[in-house]
């Protein structure tokens, strides 16, 4: 038997040590001898600590935390090239605990023969039911009409008039788990649904009723409402702004549940402020968390959620088992699933890592 250790990292944790998130799949740790399971708590809220939340989605793994650990499971802190600066001799996997990776710098786990896999598909449905529920909300105006009743302004009811769905058009930017998985809600409604997602493949699209348009420029003229739904990478960083919401109709609503840094955030408060577009409901933005005095939390017309609103208890147990079980397979001497580096996978070093374990699988 070898020992693995799996730490977590200490965002898990509220203030008293006790868990934030109530389901995280330890469970199946359980009778696993070889597996020693902790966390980071260096990372974690201390009693007291009041600018916690203004540091959270800056925190960072250190190399203290790397040579403790021979697998470390991501919540929220970034993985950076200066997490490896004393070598990564005992680190063997990083397991995400979500689809996104642009917080990992994947050359350099690769360069430390570190393998880092995800849960790439276990929130497509609470992602797209968020998109869903943004979708109908801001159609029916109801953070709008909730907010009369709450001032007792019943007499604006009809400046608060929403629309329906069937006959509208719904644009989705990337047609992956999620996309799809919104374009299979949507489709009941009675909506024309188009998308613009370059990898997507026609067949499968045309079975969901999904048509693919040749360029993002015409999905945002046609569209009456724009979901995104693609990956944060190189090419998709800064990508939408001023120019792309000129395209939008001004009664047309955009939505995000993808990637804040994707949108140019003070240009998309112009596009508001301007009138440019009909709204928005965001639950991602390029600098989290915001300030509550942020431009965005002046419109009434915009719908803001804290990057929060898929993460349902549901889709959390779905994610954390498909992670425990990624430690568990490399806690055996197995390759994980959902690898995101496979170059690494041909490393010596990181099959040397691997190897160590494979005792494990007769305990």
């Amino acid at each position: 038997m070898t020992l693995f250790t799996v730490n977590y990292t200490g965002d898990y944790l509220d203030d008293h040590g006790k868990l934030t998130v109530p389901d995280i799949a330890l469970d199946l740790y359980a009778g696993k001898s070889f597996i020693s399971q902790g966390f980071l708590t260096e990372q974690s809220p201390q009693p007291g600590d009041t600018g916690y939340w203004d540091r959270l989605y800056s925190l960072e793994v250190t190399p203290e935390q790397v040579a403790r650990s021979e697998a470390i499971v991501i919540f929220r802190p970034w993985v950076r090239a200066s997490a490896f600066a004393n070598g990564a001799e005992r680190l063997t996997v990083i397991g995400r605990a979500g689809a996104g990776i642009d917080k990992i710098d994947l050359a350099a786990c690769t360069e430390n023969d570190v393998a880092v896999f995800n849960a790439p598909d276990t929130l497509a449905h609470a992602t797209a039911s968020s998109a869903f529920l943004f979708v109908l909300a801001l159609a029916k105006r109801l953070t709008e009409q909730e907010r009369l009743v709450h001032r007792g302004h019943w007499d604006l009811q009809p400046r608060t008039m929403g629309i329906d769905l069937p006959g509208k058009m719904l644009g989705i930017v990337g047609l992956g788990a999620s996309g799809r998985e919104l374009a299979r809600l949507m489709r009941p409604w009675g909506m024309e649904i188009i998308a613009f997602s370059p990898r997507a493949d026609r067949q499968e699209a045309t079975a969901l009723g999904v048509t693919l348009v040749p360029s993002l420029d015409e999905l945002l003229e046609r569209s009456d409402f724009v979901s995104l739904h693609n990956r944060l990478d190189a090419s998709t960083r800064g990508t939408i702004g001023m120019a792309d919401f000129r395209r939008m109709k001004r009664s047309a609503y955009f939505i995000n549940v993808a990637r804040g840094e994707i949108v140019r955030e003070p240009e998309l408060v112009e596009a508001l402020r301007d009138g440019l577009i009909a709204g928005a409901g965001l639950d991602v933005f390029e600098h989290e968390p915001i300030p509550p005095d942020h431009p965005l939390t002046k419109f009434e017309n915009v719908i803001l959620t804290p990057h929060w609103l898929p993460s349902t208890r549901d889709a959390a147990r779905l994610t954390m088992v498909s992670v425990s079980n990624g430690i568990l397979r490399a806690a055996h001497g197995l390759v994980p699933d959902n690898v995101v580096n496979r170059q690494v996978l041909d490393r010596p070093g990181f099959q040397a890592k691997l190897a160590r374990f494979a005792a494990n699988r007769s305990s």
